[in-house]
């Protein structure tokens, strides 16, 4: 009878220990180290907004940071050439060192000049048959700001000007510029309205375009019939400004939509502002100098994960261990009083089979403001599968 109960016994183990190895090998999820959410330090600063007219500022990677709570829609004079020239490059995209094609001028484009002078309109003299690239339409259009320019590269974008403000208008609705509507290519039009916030938006689109950004760091350019053509922000190169664009010529003021280089904590960041309604061009420049500096005297870069850091750690039953760890350095800029937000992508592993150390698995999901970066993570140490006695042995996995 003893010897039944032991047989008995010994199947039920030899049972239970046959169940356990046959059991699927349990997933094993990666626990995160990082908060979900990390607010940058300090207090945002109340920023020397002009006294007189709007603004707003943004920082590249960061985006829109503040403006000054008082914008209207008002006329954007020039500055409606950033938006022309956004879509001719997008529609006829220029690589840096290229002219692209000739457009040969007409009597049409005589006429034009011809109209906006007579209008006491910015022109830059032009002749019947006279040979222009893209990129010299492009450049007279933005440097010395000819109004005649912009109306010929409209034409030659899209066949009429009207079918071009058509495209300007839809581009503005894709940007999410929510308080701007074109009436024309150059803003010589009252009707051409937009805030600065709108403004800022248009500018750091503009920006990405390097042969944009490349036109409105120069201080001059030569062009065929006129000669040698300055450009008109008198600001370049002030407080470290690289363009972009000027705009003046109705009651309601002048505006400045700005891009400047900013050396913060030893990186080079590019921050934007756009002010708008003021007296005169140069209070607009000097109130652009005057926001260039309190934003770099309040941005920070610090690195919020670093190469080989661990973000997280597979932690099997079986006592095996991996972390994940970072593949870079990653360097944001921050202003006070915004808010990181981190998310774990990396998904429960089945250890089958062995893993091997430095194995992608996944990715650490960061978000500040305009950044959204996904950070590579990968295994540091590999990781095998269970041995035979745990999986014979475990009782609750």
């Amino acid at each position: 009878m003893r010897w039944r109960l032991g047989g008995a016994l010994l199947l039920i183990v030899v049972a239970v220990a046959a169940f356990n190895y046959l059991r699927p090998i349990p997933a094993v999820p990666a626990t995160s180290h990082l908060p979900s959410s990390d607010s940058v330090p300090g207090t945002a600063p109340t920023l020397p907004w002009p006294a007189h007219g709007s603004g707003a500022v943004a920082v590249s990677g960061l985006g829109f940071i503040a403006s000054s709570g008082n914008e209207t829609t008002l006329p954007a004079a020039s500055v409606t050439k950033v938006m022309t020239a956004l879509i001719v490059l997008e529609d006829k995209p220029l690589k840096k060192g290229e002219t692209g094609p000739t457009i040969t001028l007409t009597d049409a484009d005589v006429q034009s000049y011809q109209a906006d002078l007579s209008d006491k309109q910015s022109v830059v003299l032009v002749s019947a048959g006279e040979p222009l690239t893209e990129l010299q339409v492009l450049q007279g259009m933005l440097i010395p700001s000819a109004n005649n320019l912009a109306e010929t590269i409209a034409r030659w974008d899209a066949g009429s000007v009207e079918a071009f403000v058509v495209k300007m208008n839809t581009r503005a609705t894709a940007l999410h510029l929510t308080h701007t509507k074109f009436a024309d290519p150059a803003g010589a039009s009252a009707a051409s309205i937009s805030t600065p916030t709108d403004l800022v938006t248009l500018g750091m689109a503009a920006m990405q375009n390097t042969v944009f950004d490349q036109i409105v760091a120069m201080g001059q350019v030569d062009l065929p019939v006129v000669g040698t053509v300055y450009n008109v922000n008198a600001a370049l190169g002030k407080a470290g400004i690289v363009g972009i664009k000027t705009g003046s010529g109705f009651n309601t003021g002048a505006n400045f939509l700005y891009a400047a280089n900013a050396t913060v904590d030893g990186h080079t960041i590019v921050v934007y502002g756009c002010v708008m309604g003021l007296p005169r061009l140069e209070d607009a420049f000097a109130a652009a100098e005057t926001l260039i500096s309190a934003m770099s005297s309040a941005l920070h870069v610090r690195r919020v994960i670093s190469r080989n850091q661990a973000v997280a750690t597979y932690t099997t039953p079986w006592g095996a261990q991996s972390d994940l760890v970072s593949t870079v350095d990653v360097d944001l800029a921050e202003w006070p009083g915004m808010v990181l937000r981190e998310r774990l992508q990396a998904s429960s592993i089945v250890l089958d089979r062995p893993v091997a150390s430095s194995t992608p698995e996944g990715t650490e999901h960061l978000v500040l403001g305009d950044y959204v970066l996904d950070v590579p993570l990968v295994t540091a140490d590999a990781l095998y599968p269970p041995g035979r006695f745990w999986r014979l042995t475990r009782l609750s996995f």
